[in-house]
């Protein structure tokens, strides 16, 4: 078995983990970027859809154009990397070694770095895990697979079809269905309120005539070999179904939008600690997990409602690793924890130092309208004239506010009214 030794070894060559190689390599790391698929670029490689690169690039880019020009800066930067590879096993040696056995083309190669930045992406849920039961016909997809199957492949997945789930993807597949001519008879969401941004439910659904029901959700799929039908109930507070509300939707196509999971079984075997909120690791503001020297971007880490913010972890991931590689095995002092205050759901990073600038990433648990998102302890306040679940609150503190931690023991992150 061949050995290969670098300083950081990067998991996944979606988004963030092209980003992440990027700047290791340009931070002068020796960087090796691992990646199962046949090509790099992850999921966006599917989107034929614009709405990419507004924050990063400055641009209106589609999926395709987003990645292309990461992979132009990546190839610029001589990044090494490896596609149709997948890591089967990390080991955490010490603090600075960790190996990762990588069955390739060619067979297993045993890569020892200092640091591992893991940018594995996340999965989505399905139907089962969502509580619909009923047969089990052909014409049942994931948003994903069906966007698989209509822009890498050019595959009509049905023409009659009703989505579950009211998240991004499921409502930019009811645009691309009704592009190509299917009826979009439903897009069923379980929650009072869109699980998408608003600008895809206007531009995805009003502007095409799309039927959303809200507090609504399918228990049973009906049919034999292919859907017939979908039973779709409304729900009561609780998000049960209320006996005798039941109705039927014909349909010959059931795509699930239900929302993602970060995949994060290899650092779960590695010990990793978990959020329950984000289902991803618990991570400091460099973005390295529970185990030293291990670090977390992209939707591995929690789920982004922007790629933008996928890129921008795994930069802020790169830039953690060289701190963690230049100190020998430590990236801080003191750690502080963040609480989640009013309103607030999940919050990343978990735990800040005092030391330097922050970027956290938030979601609120419920709509609210005139607001401030604020963070008492550093004297941080931001106003937004709506807050909303789906739709992810950004906020950079920089390193003059965070110092005034010094001496404190708690930071909260909470919404409150105006």
């Amino acid at each position: 078995m061949r050995l290969l030794d670098y300083d950081v070894l990067v998991i996944g060559g979606g988004p963030a983990g092209i980003a992440a190689a990027v700047k290791a390599s340009e931070l002068g790391l020796k960087t090796l970027l691992v990646e199962n698929r046949e090509r790099l670029g992850g999921i966006p490689l599917q989107c034929i859809h614009p709405g990419f690169g507004l924050h990063y690039f400055h641009e209106d880019l589609t999926g395709g154009e987003f990645v292309e020009r990461l992979i132009e800066r990546l190839e610029r930067a001589g990044v090494e990397y490896l596609v149709r590879a997948y890591v089967r096993e990390i080991k955490y040696n010490s603090r600075l070694e960790k190996v990762a056995d990588v069955i390739t083309r060619s067979g297993v190669v045993r890569v020892r770095a200092k640091a591992i930045i893991y940018a594995a992406g996340a999965r989505e849920r399905h139907l089962f895990e969502i509580g619909v039961y009923g047969d089990r016909p052909d014409g049942v997809y994931t948003a994903g697979e069906a966007q698989t199957l209509m822009d890498i492949y050019g595959v009509l997945p049905g023409r009659e079809v009703v989505i579950v789930g009211s998240g991004d993807v499921g409502l930019i597949m009811a645009r691309r269905l009704a592009l190509e001519k299917a009826v979009v008879k439903a897009v069923v969401e379980i929650l009072p309120y869109p699980g998408g941004l608003m600008r895809n439910v206007q531009q995805c659904l009003r502007d095409f005539n799309i039927p959303l029901l809200l507090g609504h959700t399918v228990v049973k799929v009906v049919g034999r070999r292919r859907v017939e039908k979908v039973v779709v109930a409304r729900v009561d507070e609780s998000l049960k179904p209320v006996p005798g509300s039941e109705f039927e939707i014909p349909c010959d196509t059931v795509i699930v939008a239900a929302g993602l999971r970060p995949y994060i079984e290899p650092l779960l075997a590695m010990g990793v600690e978990v959020d329950e909120a984000t289902r991803g690791p618990v991570v400091n503001e460099l973005l390295e997990t529970s185990v030293p020297g291990v670090f977390a971007a992209g939707n591995a880490l929690v789920i982004n409602d922007l790629v933008d913010y996928a890129v921008e972890q795994g930069e802020r991931a790169a830039e953690g690793a060289r701190v963690f590689i230049e100190n020998k095995g430590v990236t801080g002092g003191r750690w502080v924890r963040v609480e989640k205050g009013r309103n607030i759901r999940l919050v990343v990073p978990h735990y800040v130092s005092g030391e330097r600038s922050v970027v956290f990433y938030a979601r609120v648990q419920k709509p609210e309208s005139d607001v401030f998102f604020e963070i008492p302890e550093v004297g941080f306040r931001l106003f937004y004239h709506g807050v909303r679940p789906p739709e992810m609150i950004r906020a950079f503190i920089g390193e003059d506010k965070m110092r005034l931690l010094a001496g404190r023991g708690n930071i909260t992150v909470r919404v409150v009214p105006r």
